[in-house]
């Protein structure tokens, strides 16, 4: 069994969409922890706030199926693929660890955006604090108690 980790988003009709993205995730993997939700600022481009959070659990899945499934979530969900990086999403979910996987395909594992983003560290430590990032050797406990970026703020939401 692989432990995966996968960061939810979404800052268009963002209630509805958030909410349906978790509930096909429960559908397919139903033993699993989940984050709070946090609202943050868009990072890279002027748009609405975004809802976000973390979602772990355990799965025999291989990571190209993993993938692959997350892709048809978020398409099920409105997201057309091929958009701008830094764009509003319907749904934005992404594998940001397998296991201890480190690869650029199907995905970038673990994924960069774990170090530089507080919407993704620190939902992540509150599931996966004891994970330690491959890649860095440092847990993911430790990353978020060391980070600092001060323009980006992250307010604690209830859905």
């Amino acid at each position: 069994m692989a432990e995966i980790y996968i960061s939810i988003g979404s800052n268009v009709d963002r209630e509805r969409h958030f909410k349906n993205g978790l509930t096909a995730l429960i559908e397919h993997f139903p033993d699993y922890q989940h984050s709070n939700v946090y609202e943050s600022e868009p990072v890279g481009f002027n748009g609405r706030n975004f809802f976000n959070s973390v979602f772990a659990a355990s799965t025999d899945m291989s990571v190209e199926a993993v993938c692959k499934l997350l892709k048809k979530i978020e398409r099920d969900n409105g997201r057309i693929h091929g958009d701008k990086k830094f764009s509003p999403r319907t749904l934005d979910l992404d594998l940001l660890l397998y296991d201890d996987l480190v690869c650029e395909q199907p995905a970038q594992l673990p994924r960069d955006e774990i170090t530089k983003n507080a919407f993704v560290l620190l939902p992540l430590s509150e599931v996966g604090g004891h994970v330690t990032l491959p890649t860095t050797g440092e847990t993911i406990s430790a990353i978020w108690q060391n980070y600092s970026n001060p323009c980006q703020k992250l307010w604690k939401v209830e859905l």
